[in-house]
């Protein structure tokens, strides 16, 4: 299949159980039907999983970001 926006052939990458077929040349995504449900859910569950067992306030003064899942699955390189 070619992207949409520029015609390069899409490239395809299985992550975490989630085909995802992106544009190497304009880095854009495409997910097949149901795929950005299984995104969302993960992400759902990682996150209140992140937050089990922490005092409020237990983050403070920690610098920097934390690199979510999506950034992770998302990440293509380039």
């Amino acid at each position: 299949m070619n992207c949409p926006v520029d015609g390069t052939q899409l490239a395809m990458s299985e992550r975490e159980g989630v085909e995802i077929d992106y544009c190497p040349s304009c880095r854009g995504i495409w997910l097949d039907r149901g795929e950005l449900d299984k995104i969302i859910e993960r992400e759902g569950e990682r996150v209140v999983g992140s937050r089990g067992g922490k005092d409020e306030g237990e983050d403070e003064g920690r610098r920097g970001k934390r690199r979510s899942g999506l950034a992770d699955l998302f990440d293509f390189g380039g």
